[in-house]
This record gives structure tokens, sequence and C-alpha cells, in this order.
């Protein structure tokens, strides 16, 4: 069960979460999900909080199914936005990320991906970057951490009191190579998106970071919510076995470095 003041939305194929105090008029979007959403997470908003408006969005990354509806949301809110310093330049309209692998993880999510956006956004005008100190802005008792890999300068949220996480895509609850999956929205613990994970050493390291943590509770950016043993036997074998269970591997008969399939 998700704590009082945390919950999430789904905007077609991505999570957002709205972190704070139902009818107090105080919260925080994490993630904007994917276009067109803006009226969507405005009227939860409303809904939730009596007030459409929140005091900031943090963002996990900048990948185009977190950032979907992000221009519009700032164009009607004006607040801040947060996010890693290494994720900046790819939300400062200064670089893009690189294209989606369709050869990594079979499926029909993967085979589509090319389509994807990879481009950079220019939110110039209200991004800044997460405070040094490991707070986030507008959720106190929550810090983030550093979970890169899928992008350079990912982050998930943690909250000590309760174990609460928010994961963003360092390792979500869905396969989410597999249309299926994601329609059918199965519950099952896997590593980042492949497609669009860029550094998989890193990737690897942040899996076992916040298996350290020893969550209670996950919000991922794929998948639905989970939560006690299934979450932690769950998110233990994967950062145990994450060089089988989610690193992809060359294709049989290549010797590229960089071409690879799942394991």
């Amino acid at each position: 069960m998700l704590p009082a003041d945390l919950t999430y939305m789904r905007t077609m194929i991505a999570n957002v979460a709205l972190a704070g105090w139902p009818g107090s008029g105080s919260w925080v979007l994490v993630d904007a999900g994917v276009a067109t959403f803006a009226d969507n997470i405005a009227k939860a908003a409303n809904a939730r909080f009596g007030i459409e408006k929140p005091h900031a969005i943090v963002l996990t990354h900048g990948h185009f199914d977190h950032v979907g509806s992000l221009h519009a949301l700032l164009e009607r809110w004006n607040v801040p936005v947060f996010a890693h310093e290494d994720e900046l330049p790819y939300l400062t309209g200064m670089a893009d990320y690189p294209e989606a692998d369709p050869g990594v993880g079979g499926g029909l999510m993967a085979r589509i991906s090319p389509l994807y956006p990879h481009k950079g956004i220019d939110i110039s005008r209200w991004v800044q970057p997460l405070p040094k100190d490991g707070s986030v802005p507008g959720m106190p008792g929550w810090r983030w951490v550093p979970t890169p890999g899928h992008t350079k300068g990912h982050v998930s949220l943690f909250r000590e009191k309760d174990l609460s996480l928010i994961a963003g895509d360092a390792f979500i609850t869905v396969k989410q190579t597999s249309a299926f999956a994601v329609l059918a929205q199965e519950e099952e613990i896997h590593g980042p998106p492949p497609y669009f994970t860029f550094d998989w050493q890193d990737a690897w390291k942040s899996v076992k970071r916040l298996d350290e943590l020893k969550p209670r509770l996950a919000i991922t950016g794929h998948g639905k919510p989970m939560e006690g043993e299934a979450l932690a036997h769950g998110l233990a074998e994967l950062a145990r076995h994450f060089d089988r269970l989610a690193i992809p591997k060359p294709k049989s008969g290549s010797d590229k470095s960089d071409d690879f399939q799942l394991v």
C-alpha cells in the first residue's frame, strides 16, 4: 500500500509520481510522462491536493517518456524544475541522447524504439541542478540518490523513515521491451529499458546501490508499484545477477562490442 502522501499516475507507457499530503495545497511532481498528458496530470493534482500547481517538478532523467508533457505543464504552471547537473545538457538544448538500439531486448517495444524521440529539450528558463546536499526541493525527508547508467544524470528519490523509493528507470517492474507485458502491466523486476541505456556497468552499480537501501516500496518509471518481499527478493536477485538478467551480450556471430542482444 502506498503511503498517504505518495501516489502515482500512468501516462500511457510511463509513470509520474505525485508527492504531498492530500488537501495540503503543497506537492511535487516527479517526472512528466509522455506527451499530451498535461491536462490529465493537472486534473489529478487538483482533485488530490486542491490545487493544480506544484511547488516544483523533479526529474529522474530527461528521456522523452519522462518529459513529454513537461513543456506544456511549465507554460501552465511556471514552476522550477530540478534535475542532476549531468542531465542539464539534455534539458537545455545543448545535447541529444544516443539513438535507441532496437537490437536489444527483443519484442515489439524494442523493435519500434528507433521511432522514440531522442532529442534533448530546452527548458533553460526553468531548470536548475538538484541541491548538492542531497535534499529534494519541496519534499522534506526525501533525498536524491545518483543512479547513472540509463542516462548520465539519472537519479532516484529515497525516504529513510518509511523506506519509500521513486526509482525512475534505474530498474522497472515490467518487461518494457514487450508490448504485451506493458499492456498487461505484468509485475516483475527488470533492469532499465535496454534500448535507451548507455552504460551497463554504471546501471549495475546503481541497482546495487538501491538494493543496499532495502526499500519497502518502489514506484518505478514503468510498471506498477511493488512492495514487501516481492520487491526485496526481485531487487536483490537483479543486483546479484544483473549481468545475466539485464546486461546485453554480443549477438552470436558478431565481434562488435556494441552489437548486443539480451541474455
